[in-house]
Protein backbone atom coordinates (compact mmCIF):
# COMPACT_ATOMS: atom_id res chain seq x y z
CA UNK A 1 0.00 0.00 0.00
CA UNK A 2 1.42 3.36 -1.03
CA UNK A 3 0.87 6.17 1.46
CA UNK A 4 -0.81 9.28 0.02
CA UNK A 5 0.43 12.75 0.90
CA UNK A 6 -2.96 13.38 2.55
CA UNK A 7 -2.01 10.90 5.25
CA UNK A 8 1.12 12.75 6.40
CA UNK A 9 -0.66 15.20 8.78
CA UNK A 10 -2.69 12.35 10.26
CA UNK A 11 0.46 10.36 10.87
CA UNK A 12 1.97 13.37 12.66
CA UNK A 13 -1.15 13.56 14.83
CA UNK A 14 -0.73 9.98 15.99
CA UNK A 15 -2.59 7.71 13.57
CA UNK A 16 -0.77 4.74 12.10
CA UNK A 17 -0.65 4.17 8.34
CA UNK A 18 -3.68 1.87 8.17
CA UNK A 19 -5.80 4.18 10.33
CA UNK A 20 -4.87 7.25 8.29
CA UNK A 21 -5.67 5.50 4.99
CA UNK A 22 -8.98 4.14 6.29
CA UNK A 23 -10.10 7.55 7.61
CA UNK A 24 -9.23 9.21 4.30
CA UNK A 25 -11.21 6.52 2.45
CA UNK A 26 -14.22 7.12 4.72
CA UNK A 27 -14.17 10.86 3.99
CA UNK A 28 -14.74 10.02 0.31
CA UNK A 29 -18.05 8.30 0.99
CA UNK A 30 -21.16 9.24 2.91
CA UNK A 31 -20.88 5.81 4.49
CA UNK A 32 -19.11 2.60 3.53
CA UNK A 33 -18.77 -1.03 4.50
CA UNK A 34 -15.53 -2.50 5.67
CA UNK A 35 -15.00 -4.16 2.29
CA UNK A 36 -15.50 -0.86 0.50
CA UNK A 37 -13.04 0.93 2.77
CA UNK A 38 -10.48 -1.81 2.20
CA UNK A 39 -10.87 -1.50 -1.55
CA UNK A 40 -10.70 2.32 -1.62
CA UNK A 41 -7.77 2.51 0.79
CA UNK A 42 -5.93 -0.48 -0.59
CA UNK A 43 -5.85 -2.18 2.80
CA UNK A 44 -5.97 -5.94 3.48
CA UNK A 45 -9.55 -7.07 4.18
CA UNK A 46 -8.45 -9.31 7.05
CA UNK A 47 -7.24 -6.20 8.94
CA UNK A 48 -9.88 -3.64 7.97
CA UNK A 49 -12.35 -4.26 10.79
CA UNK A 50 -9.71 -3.95 13.47
CA UNK A 51 -8.62 -0.67 11.86
CA UNK A 52 -12.15 0.68 11.62
CA UNK A 53 -12.95 -0.32 15.20
CA UNK A 54 -9.84 1.60 16.24
CA UNK A 55 -11.13 4.73 14.47
CA UNK A 56 -14.52 4.32 16.15
CA UNK A 57 -12.82 3.91 19.51
CA UNK A 58 -10.93 7.17 18.99
CA UNK A 59 -14.10 8.98 18.04
CA UNK A 60 -12.97 9.53 14.43
CA UNK A 61 -15.74 7.39 12.89
CA UNK A 62 -19.18 6.05 13.74
CA UNK A 63 -20.67 2.65 12.94
CA UNK A 64 -24.19 1.52 12.05
CA UNK A 65 -24.46 -2.11 13.18
CA UNK A 66 -25.98 -4.50 10.70
CA UNK A 67 -25.19 -7.01 8.00
CA UNK A 68 -23.06 -5.47 6.70
CA UNK A 69 -22.09 -2.72 9.15
CA UNK A 70 -21.65 0.75 7.71
CA UNK A 71 -18.98 3.20 8.83
CA UNK A 72 -19.07 6.99 8.58
CA UNK A 73 -16.19 9.43 9.04
CA UNK A 74 -16.50 12.16 11.67
CA UNK A 75 -16.04 15.63 10.17
CA UNK A 76 -12.33 16.45 9.75
CA UNK A 77 -12.39 19.50 12.03
CA UNK A 78 -13.93 17.41 14.81
CA UNK A 79 -11.61 14.45 14.16
CA UNK A 80 -8.48 16.62 14.13
CA UNK A 81 -9.71 18.37 17.27
CA UNK A 82 -10.00 15.01 19.03
CA UNK A 83 -6.47 14.05 18.01
CA UNK A 84 -5.13 17.40 19.22
CA UNK A 85 -7.00 17.03 22.50
CA UNK A 86 -5.40 13.63 23.03
CA UNK A 87 -1.97 15.21 22.51
CA UNK A 88 -2.81 18.05 24.92
CA UNK A 89 -3.90 15.55 27.56
CA UNK A 90 -0.69 13.58 27.05
CA UNK A 91 1.33 16.79 27.29
CA UNK A 92 -0.41 17.79 30.52
CA UNK A 93 0.39 14.37 31.96
CA UNK A 94 4.01 14.77 30.91
CA UNK A 95 4.13 18.21 32.53
CA UNK A 96 2.74 16.75 35.76
CA UNK A 97 5.32 13.96 35.64
CA UNK A 98 8.03 16.54 35.00
CA UNK A 99 6.88 18.63 37.96
CA UNK A 100 6.94 15.55 40.20
CA UNK A 101 10.40 14.67 38.96
CA UNK A 102 11.66 18.19 39.71
CA UNK A 103 10.13 18.06 43.20
CA UNK A 104 11.75 14.71 43.91
CA UNK A 105 15.18 15.54 42.54
CA UNK A 106 15.61 19.15 43.68
CA UNK A 107 16.27 18.47 47.41
CA UNK A 108 19.00 15.96 46.59
CA UNK A 109 20.44 18.32 43.98
CA UNK A 110 20.58 21.21 46.45
CA UNK A 111 22.08 19.02 49.15
CA UNK A 112 24.63 17.79 46.66
CA UNK A 113 25.88 21.31 46.00
CA UNK A 114 27.32 21.35 49.54
CA UNK A 115 28.83 17.88 49.26
CA UNK A 116 32.31 17.32 47.97
CA UNK A 117 34.58 14.42 47.26
CA UNK A 118 35.03 12.37 50.46
CA UNK A 119 38.76 13.06 50.40
CA UNK A 120 37.99 16.75 50.90
CA UNK A 121 36.90 15.88 54.44
CA UNK A 122 40.56 15.24 55.18
CA UNK A 123 43.37 17.75 55.55
CA UNK A 124 46.98 16.82 56.28
CA UNK A 125 49.52 19.33 57.58
CA UNK A 126 53.19 18.93 58.46
CA UNK A 127 54.61 22.46 58.64
CA UNK A 128 54.48 23.76 62.25
CA UNK A 129 53.36 27.30 61.34
CA UNK A 130 50.56 25.96 59.16
CA UNK A 131 49.50 23.57 61.94
CA UNK A 132 49.41 26.38 64.50
CA UNK A 133 47.40 28.63 62.19
CA UNK A 134 44.85 25.95 61.28
CA UNK A 135 44.45 24.86 64.90
CA UNK A 136 43.75 28.46 65.89
CA UNK A 137 41.10 28.81 63.20
CA UNK A 138 39.31 25.60 64.14
CA UNK A 139 39.54 26.26 67.87
CA UNK A 140 38.12 29.77 67.42
CA UNK A 141 35.10 28.25 65.64
CA UNK A 142 34.17 25.99 68.58
CA UNK A 143 30.64 26.60 69.81
CA UNK A 144 29.97 24.01 72.51
CA UNK A 145 32.78 21.66 73.40
CA UNK A 146 36.53 21.18 73.13
CA UNK A 147 38.11 17.85 74.10
CA UNK A 148 41.90 17.58 74.05
CA UNK A 149 44.71 15.08 74.55
CA UNK A 150 47.70 17.35 75.29
CA UNK A 151 51.26 16.13 75.09
CA UNK A 152 54.54 17.56 73.78
CA UNK A 153 55.80 18.59 71.34
CA UNK A 154 53.43 21.54 71.05
CA UNK A 155 52.52 23.15 67.74
CA UNK A 156 51.19 26.01 69.87
CA UNK A 157 52.85 26.52 73.23
CA UNK A 158 50.21 26.34 75.99
CA UNK A 159 51.09 29.80 77.25
CA UNK A 160 50.46 31.26 73.78
CA UNK A 161 47.01 29.73 73.38
CA UNK A 162 45.05 32.90 74.05
CA UNK A 163 42.16 31.63 71.92
CA UNK A 164 41.65 28.85 74.47
CA UNK A 165 41.11 31.37 77.26
CA UNK A 166 38.72 33.32 75.05
CA UNK A 167 36.67 30.17 74.43
CA UNK A 168 36.40 29.51 78.15
CA UNK A 169 35.30 33.08 78.62
CA UNK A 170 32.34 32.65 76.29
CA UNK A 171 31.17 29.41 77.85
CA UNK A 172 32.64 26.70 75.65
CA UNK A 173 33.12 23.56 77.73
CA UNK A 174 36.75 22.43 77.61
CA UNK A 175 38.23 19.23 78.98
CA UNK A 176 41.90 18.43 78.63
CA UNK A 177 43.87 15.30 79.43
CA UNK A 178 47.60 15.85 80.07
CA UNK A 179 50.42 13.40 80.45
CA UNK A 180 51.82 13.31 83.95
CA UNK A 181 55.09 14.74 82.66
CA UNK A 182 53.28 18.11 82.55
CA UNK A 183 54.39 18.53 86.19
CA UNK A 184 58.03 18.32 85.06
CA UNK A 185 57.76 21.71 83.36
CA UNK A 186 56.76 24.33 85.96
CA UNK A 187 55.94 26.94 83.30
CA UNK A 188 53.55 24.63 81.45
CA UNK A 189 52.01 23.43 84.73
CA UNK A 190 51.35 27.05 85.71
CA UNK A 191 49.62 27.68 82.37
CA UNK A 192 47.40 24.66 82.96
CA UNK A 193 46.50 26.05 86.40
CA UNK A 194 45.46 29.31 84.78
CA UNK A 195 43.24 27.42 82.33
CA UNK A 196 41.69 25.46 85.19
CA UNK A 197 41.05 28.71 87.02
CA UNK A 198 39.31 30.03 83.89
CA UNK A 199 37.00 27.01 83.74
CA UNK A 200 38.85 24.20 81.98
CA UNK A 201 38.46 20.72 83.42
CA UNK A 202 41.86 19.03 83.49
CA UNK A 203 43.04 15.54 84.33
CA UNK A 204 46.34 13.70 84.01
CA UNK A 205 47.24 10.19 82.91
CA UNK A 206 50.55 8.41 82.70
CA UNK A 207 50.60 8.32 78.93
CA UNK A 208 48.48 9.41 75.97
CA UNK A 209 48.54 7.54 72.66
CA UNK A 210 48.56 10.69 70.53
CA UNK A 211 47.72 14.37 70.44
CA UNK A 212 44.00 14.80 69.82
CA UNK A 213 41.48 17.63 69.58
CA UNK A 214 37.73 17.08 69.13
CA UNK A 215 35.61 20.16 68.39
CA UNK A 216 31.82 20.10 68.80
CA UNK A 217 31.66 16.40 67.81
CA UNK A 218 32.27 17.71 64.30
CA UNK A 219 36.00 18.10 63.65
CA UNK A 220 38.91 15.96 64.82
CA UNK A 221 42.61 16.84 64.79
CA UNK A 222 45.11 14.14 65.65
CA UNK A 223 48.80 13.45 65.26
CA UNK A 224 50.50 10.63 63.43
CA UNK A 225 54.09 10.19 64.50
CA UNK A 226 56.69 9.26 61.95
CA UNK A 227 57.58 5.63 62.78
CA UNK A 228 61.28 6.43 62.22
CA UNK A 229 61.67 10.03 63.40
CA UNK A 230 59.17 9.63 66.24
CA UNK A 231 57.58 12.64 67.93
CA UNK A 232 60.10 15.06 66.47
CA UNK A 233 58.42 14.81 63.07
CA UNK A 234 54.64 15.11 63.40
CA UNK A 235 51.90 14.97 60.83
CA UNK A 236 48.59 16.53 61.81
CA UNK A 237 45.45 15.08 60.23
CA UNK A 238 42.23 17.09 60.30
CA UNK A 239 38.98 15.30 59.53
CA UNK A 240 35.71 17.21 59.32
CA UNK A 241 33.26 14.37 59.76
CA UNK A 242 30.79 13.97 62.68
CA UNK A 243 30.88 10.16 62.69
CA UNK A 244 34.65 10.04 63.17
CA UNK A 245 34.46 12.82 65.77
CA UNK A 246 31.91 10.84 67.78
CA UNK A 247 34.09 7.73 67.57
CA UNK A 248 37.10 9.66 68.87
CA UNK A 249 34.95 11.09 71.65
CA UNK A 250 34.21 7.56 72.87
CA UNK A 251 37.98 6.99 73.17
CA UNK A 252 38.39 10.33 74.93
CA UNK A 253 35.68 9.53 77.48
CA UNK A 254 37.32 6.19 78.26
CA UNK A 255 40.67 7.86 78.88
CA UNK A 256 39.00 10.67 80.86
CA UNK A 257 37.47 8.17 83.28
CA UNK A 258 40.93 6.76 83.97
CA UNK A 259 42.52 10.17 84.62
CA UNK A 260 43.20 11.94 87.90
CA UNK A 261 42.29 15.55 88.60
CA UNK A 262 45.05 18.03 87.88
CA UNK A 263 46.49 19.47 91.10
Amino acid sequence: MSQSSDAAPLLSLGLNGYEASAYIALTRRDRATGAEVARIAGLPRQRIYDVLDGLVGRGLATVEPGRPAYYTAVAPDQAIGLLLEAHRAALEELEEDAARAVALLTPAFRAGRSETDPLNFIEVLREPAAIAKRFGELQAGAQRELLIFTKPPYAVEPGENLEGLELLGRGVQARSLYERTVYDNPAVAEVVRSFVAAGEQARVVDQLPLKLVIIDERVTLFTMEDPVAGSTDLTITIVEHPSLARLHKLAFERAWQQGEDFH
